[in-house]
């Protein structure tokens, strides 16, 4: 399974604001990028001043691939599938990234950050609708009830990380049941429920070139 294994924080610098790939720590004084707002390495402050039409395209590409933790090939993919489905191309693959299960696990509160989820649900912690599910790119439906597995629920991180995310935080199109440690995809999310400033036309047209 391919996955980046590289500085963290260096992707949020990169892409110029805060991705939230270490959960609390992207909220406290040792965030990287509150004490440096420039791209990492040499001549980095100069960095974003020469971006041209495709750097800029490109740059929201990384980022919608950063925040979502997805690698080149397997968003092409989900491109492809958007670019199929009926509807705006990309509303339709901001919605598919959205369904993603380590996406849901992580809005649903059970875990600090989208890279925690990814581990965990590799780790046998999470069943959905009753049944172990391992996949962290399953496309959750409208009815899917996503829980944390009896033997993981003393699990400190996902105890933390519940008792840190307040139900405003959770997305309309979730809910959450945390004295039984379950939660359920009510219905299909919509653009709007998407806060991270990304603009989808752009990728569009990187991939349209």
């Amino acid at each position: 399974m391919a996955r980046y294994t590289g500085p963290v924080c260096r992707q949020c610098r990169r892409e110029g604001l805060k991705l939230y790939l270490k959960g609390e720590r992207c909220l406290s004084k040792k965030c990287s990028i509150d004490r440096r707002s420039y791209p990492p390495g040499h001549g980095g402050q100069r960095r974003f001043a020469k971006m041209k039409e495709y750097g800029i395209q490109l740059r929201e590409k990384q980022k919608v691939k950063r925040f979502y933790s997805v690698m080149e090939k397997q968003f092409r993919g989900y491109f492809r599938a958007a670019d199929r489905a009926k509807g705006v191309t990309g509303e339709n693959l901001l919605l598919l990234l959205e369904v993603r299960l380590d996406n849901v696990v992580h809005k649903m509160g059970f875990t600090s950050s989208g890279a925690q989820a990814r581990q965990l649900i590799r780790h046998n912690h999470f069943s959905v609708n009753g049944g172990k599910m391992n996949i962290p790119s399953y496309k959750t439906r409208p009815g899917d009830v996503v829980a944390v597995r009896e033997k993981s629920r003393k699990s400190p991180f996902i105890i933390a990380s519940l008792e840190s995310k307040s139900d405003d935080q959770i997305p309309e199109w979730l809910t959450v049941d945390r004295e039984a440690m379950s939660g359920s995809v009510t219905q299909a999310p919509m653009r709007d429920s998407i806060q991270t400033p990304i603009n989808e036309q752009l990728i569009v047209e990187l991939y349209s070139k």
